[in-house]
């Protein structure tokens, strides 16, 4: 008997549909996976077969042969072990192919039938709702992770057995109950708080800046002075994931592992911090199945990267692409995946190898040719990208001993839920919600300037150098400044303002 099940398929975060097609013929036994099957799908015979001896159901002696269909898509993955054992069951007349209909099915299997977590979930059933598929059966670890998608019914199952009985009518499943978004949002809280950082007044504006324009920010300074609890107090203050935002950040969660079971729902802002040794694939994402690496993590959010110029020259360089385009590509041999990537970078790093290089407080004991050498780790294209270069200058005593909390992130974040509201209405149903991802007709629109301010920065742009991109970048920035001063036009005081923030790289120049 033929028997036809429904799963989904998974490339990149994008889900496609894959019919399990099953029949059971006579002759000597055998189990044959046809369709593109991987390793993980081949190996589903003894998973397969244990599960539904283990489940007291009989598994048949004759010749099984399973096709995926489409035939010309590559498979991957074990969310085909329960589909594969329902067609088993059809194929024995257990259960009728009728009542499996109307489902996407999606499990995999352990040897005592226990139907186990899968990773990219969400992308697939969202992706299979937009195809018009509406009712799934997943197992009960990934409820939540679908619980925040509309107009679907998901049955969450622990067992085959389970699974087999509902299908018969003699277990009833009550579909998983739907949740807001707001009441997760409502469960989040930061750990790291501005009102601790003493002193650091400059820093702080400026970090209130990126955080208003989406803009890049990167914190020069000695060993000690706070740049990474800077960096660590950053998202607090950046404005909350919308849903949208927040579905699209969750699919990159759900694909790469890392999600949440319990919560289900990404609800805060990534903060990704790899460290310095990290492979050019741990940050870029690839490997055999191409997944998602710490760039498309940060997706966004932000990517902490501390002590910039420790990490491998080539590993900076993968940046400059997504830094521009918001996406990056991993290519491999038998697979092409585009992931997003649009992320704020915050970087930090001492001005030499010592950290004093500048200092007026310690004696920098570095050759001119040993910062150099250290300096030029980061090249103009990826500073180009940067558009804030901050100098965060050692601590003294004074702010340090006394005992009042600064300015909290919950007062910071207003002012920059404001200015980002500004944005929002400027580039509505444009596809960009800040200014740092403005295009070329949006910048020549909004980021007009009287005579004044365009003499300031022309007299700047050929003082510093400045390449077509920084005066670009610059721009933005002063459009953000404006935005938080409540000025609707980009004046004097912003474009200086905006160019300050260029210029602290001339200072270090060896």
């Amino acid at each position: 008997m033929l028997a036809k099940i429904l799963s989904y398929g998974l490339t990149g975060i994008t889900g496609y549909p894959v019919t399990i097609e099953l029949d059971i013929n006579t002759g000597l036994p055998g189990y044959d996976v046809v369709g593109l099957a991987d390793t993980a799908i081949k190996e589903s015979k003894s998973r397969v077969k244990a599960a539904i001896k283990n489940s007291a159901f009989n598994y048949p002696i004759n010749k099984v042969i399973i096709n995926l269909a489409p035939a010309a898509t590559k498979k991957e993955g074990s969310m085909y072990d329960l589909p594969i054992a329902l067609g088993i069951l059809v194929s024995e007349e257990i259960i009728d192919n009728k009542s499996l209909k109307d489902f996407v099915v999606l499990g995999e299997l352990s040897l005592n039938g226990d139907v186990r977590k899968l990773n990219g979930i969400l992308p697939m059933l969202i992706s299979a709702k937009q195809m018009g598929y509406n009712k799934f059966i997943i197992p009960k670890e990934n409820a939540m992770e679908a619980a925040f998608i509309d107009k679907i019914e998901v049955y969450p199952v622990q067992t085959l057995r389970e699974v087999v009985g509902f299908l018969k009518g003699e277990i009833h499943i009550q579909p998983n109950d739907n949740k807001t978004f707001e009441s997760a949002l409502k469960e989040h809280d930061f750990k790291h708080d501005f009102a601790y950082v003493k002193g650091q007044v400059s820093a702080k504006r400026a970090m209130e800046i990126a955080a208003a324009g989406g803009h890049n920010i990167l914190l020069i300074g000695p060993p000690g002075a706070g740049k990474t609890m800077l960096a660590k107090c950053f998202p607090s203050i950046l404005p909350d994931l919308t849903f949208e935002e927040s579905l699209e950040v969750t699919k990159i969660h759900s694909v790469a592992g890392v999600l949440d079971a319990k919560r289900g729902i990404v609800v805060e802002r990534p903060f990704r911090s790899p460290h310095h040794t990290a492979t050019l694939i741990a940050l870029t994402g690839g490997g055999l199945k191409a997944k998602p690496g710490e760039i498309s993590l940060a997706h966004n959010g932000v990517l902490f990267l501390d002590e910039l110029p420790e990490y491998n020259r080539n590993t900076i360089e993968t940046l400059r692409q997504p830094m521009e385009d918001g996406y990056i590509t991993v290519a491999r041999n038998a697979l092409t995946v585009q992931y997003p990537a649009n992320f704020i970078l915050v970087a930090s790093m001492n001005p030499c190898p010592c950290g004093y290089y500048g200092s007026p407080n310690h004696e920098c004991k570095c050759t001119a040719t040993a910062i150099h050498k250290y300096l030029s780790k980061i090249s103009g294209p990826v500073l180009d990208r940067i558009d804030l270069h901050i100098e965060v200058d050692s601590v003294n005593y004074e702010d340090l001993a006394h005992y009042e909390l600064e300015e909290p992130s919950a007062e910071i974040k207003k002012r920059v839920n404001k200015a980002r509201e500004v944005q929002l209405n400027r580039f509505k149903n444009s596809g960009i919600y800040s200014n740092s991802k403005m295009n070329e007709k949006e910048f020549k629109k909004y980021c007009t300037l009287d005579k004044e301010s365009s003499d300031l920065i022309e007299t700047a742009f050929k003082k510093f150098n400045l390449s077509a991109r920084a005066y670009n970048r610059i721009l933005k920035v002063a459009r953000t400044i404006a935005d938080l001063d409540g000025k609707e036009n980009i004046e004097k005081q912003h474009i200086l303002e905006a160019i300050q923030y260029r210029t602290l790289d001339k200072k270090y120049t060896v």
